[in-house]
């Protein structure tokens, strides 16, 4: 399976890039926000892939990065979502954007991609909701007021030494978020610190 392609961005239209790699050009289907990403024509590009096959067809999808990947996988998952519908979310949403309206429960927003109606759209934020907070993108609706907190604030400085233990992003804005649930706001650093390593640890 191809995972990744780097080389030179050779062709693009509206929602397809070729990229050339030795010699070899790759058609790709992306959103538009891949699209944007990639860069001009000419220009050295990376690429990440998701090679989809059916009974009478195979392509090659995609993404700016492995978070964009990702969640066109967990897309694709949900009955009635097919490459096309997908990346066409992908396009209207950024991963952040998805992240939050899955979290939130707010399939108006994805109903904002063409394509998507609003049952559809429920039928996403139903299914994902309960995965949305282990992946990559925007704050969720359980850490909204960790990712809402200006930097050097206890809440995002807390998240930031959850990080530096080597807790990725969501992971660490989750525990915070669930410590100030439990501590409450006059809760010190320290305190906030020692009860959001716990919940990320357990």
């Amino acid at each position: 399976m191809i995972a990744k392609l780097s080389g030179r961005l050779d062709a693009t239209g509206e929602d397809w890039a070729v990229v050339d790699v030795g010699g070899v050009g790759y058609l790709v289907h992306c959103s538009s926000r891949t699209l944007a990403a990639l860069g001009e024509v000419g220009e050295g590009c990376t690429v990440h892939t998701q090679l989809q096959v059916s009974e009478n067809d195979m392509r090659l999808l995609g993404f700016a990065d492995s978070a964009e990947r990702d969640w066109f996988r967990l897309l694709t998952g949900v009955q009635g979502v097919g490459s096309k519908v997908a990346l066409a979310i992908l396009s209207a949403l950024s991963t952040g954007d998805l992240r939050d309206a899955c979290g939130k429960g707010d399939a108006a927003m994805v109903a904002r991609a063409q394509g998507v109606g609003p049952k559809l759209a429920g039928r996403i934020v139903n299914e994902l909701k309960d995965k949305a907070g282990g992946m990559p993108g925007g704050s969720g609706g359980f850490a909204a007021g960790v990712a809402a907190a200006p930097a050097g604030s206890k809440g995002a400085d807390a998240a930031s030494a959850l990080e530096n233990l080597g807790f990725k992003p969501a992971v660490a804005a989750q525990a915070v978020a669930r410590a100030l649930e439990e501590l409450g706001d006059g809760a010190s650093e320290g305190d906030l610190i020692r009860v959001a390593l716990k919940k990320a640890a357990g």
